[in-house]
């Protein structure tokens, strides 16, 4: 992963010292921080009523933080014996730099603490950049889910379904 950016001059050569990540729980109060970065991340983003009804509903809503930046953040469901990965964002400055990662990590070791035995979700088709992720990490295709997406002028676009045993 490469460091988050400093304000401060580093001598020449030198790493940039990494600001400590940490998981906060999302919360009422840092809404609006997480529906300013889902503005700028998605042609479609969430809603306020999409993540206050998530939360509502008991879902894992997890912040990663550094110091006072949001990072990124995920949204997932328990199920029976699965969960069901709803929403997860890297925020666009700090994309491409191995949080996506740290995301999906933590988010496996809560659903294994729970007792799943799989984790679910679905991406654009057109995400390959996401879908490449996911299988990096394990996941694997596992069907299409058609005009599930909304798109743009009143289209819809296809989903893929994947699947990571845990």
């Amino acid at each position: 992963m490469s460091a988050l950016p400093t304000s401060s001059a580093l001598p020449p050569g030198a790493s940039p010292a990494r600001p400590e990540a940490r998981f906060e729980t999302l919360t009422l109060a840092r809404l609006d921080a997480v529906l300013a970065v889902e503005q700028r991340a998605y042609s479609h983003p969430w809603t306020r009523g999409n993540f206050t009804d998530a939360l509502a509903s008991g879902y894992e809503a997890q912040l990663l933080m550094a110091d006072d930046h949001l990072l990124g953040y995920f949204v997932a469901m328990m199920g029976v014996d699965e969960v069901h990965l709803l929403n997860i964002t890297v925020t666009p400055e700090y994309q491409r730099q191995g949080w996506a990662r740290v995301l999906l990590d933590a988010l496996a070791l809560w659903s294994r603490g729970r007792g799943a035995q799989w984790l679910w979700l679905e991406v654009r088709a057109s995400n390959l950049r996401a879908q490449q992720i996911y299988q990096t990490h394990g996941f694997r295709r596992v069907g299409d889910r058609k005009r599930y997406y909304p798109a743009a002028h009143g289209q819809r676009e296809d989903a893929v379904v994947m699947s990571l045993a845990l």
